[in-house]
């Protein structure tokens, strides 16, 4: 049934309209919102909780004028997410992510261990026990720390030594 129908009040469906009283009665109160019809969409696709796709092939969609509210019309199926090859896509790099992560961190550790067992233990006053934190605010020491990945006394110290400079300072810790 066309638009135009419904905004005529013409709500009888012809045999092969495919569509119910219910639905003709919903389209007919949208109309009236001044809903405007979205061309050019071919799948919609709701995420639901736990993971749970539906997918809607060929819908109708809906725009509200005045807000970003979207009516779809179609007939939704359950979709299989690990049958998204987009997902695939997204595992694979997430897989890579992490084993770059992995890696990084054991050369890391590699380095650490080699330059303690090279040198005697040489530490910094400030890298270790209370450090003075007078002039600075809680927020900006916690963003430091978790943006750089650095403990507490290093960000107090990049922040003091950066003037208080948020960037400065994560860019110092790192």
């Amino acid at each position: 049934m066309s638009d135009a129908q419904l905004e005529n009040g013409n709500t009888v469906a012809d045999a092969n309209s495919a569509l119910g009283r219910g639905e003709t009665k919903a389209r007919r109160a949208l109309s009236k919102l001044g809903l405007k019809k979205v061309e050019g969409i071919n799948r919609v696709v709701i995420k639901k909780p736990k993971g749970a796709l539906v997918a809607i092939s060929s819908p109708e969609v809906f725009k509200s004028p005045i807000s970003d509210c979207y009516i779809v019309f179609g007939e939704g199926k359950p979709e299989d997410p690990s049958a998204n090859p987009f997902a695939q896509i997204n595992q694979m790099a997430q897989q890579e992510q992490f084993q770059q992560q992995q890696a990084q961190l054991q050369q890391q550790q590699a380095g650490e261990g080699s330059v303690a067992e090279g040198k005697a233990p040489a530490t910094d006053a400030a890298d270790e026990g209370d450090v003075d934190e007078s002039g600075l605010e809680e927020d900006d020491i916690n963003v430091v720390m978790s943006q750089a990945n650095c403990d507490r006394a290093k960000a107090v110290k990049a922040l003091k030594t950066a003037q208080g400079d948020i960037v400065q300072a994560i860019l110092e810790a790192k």
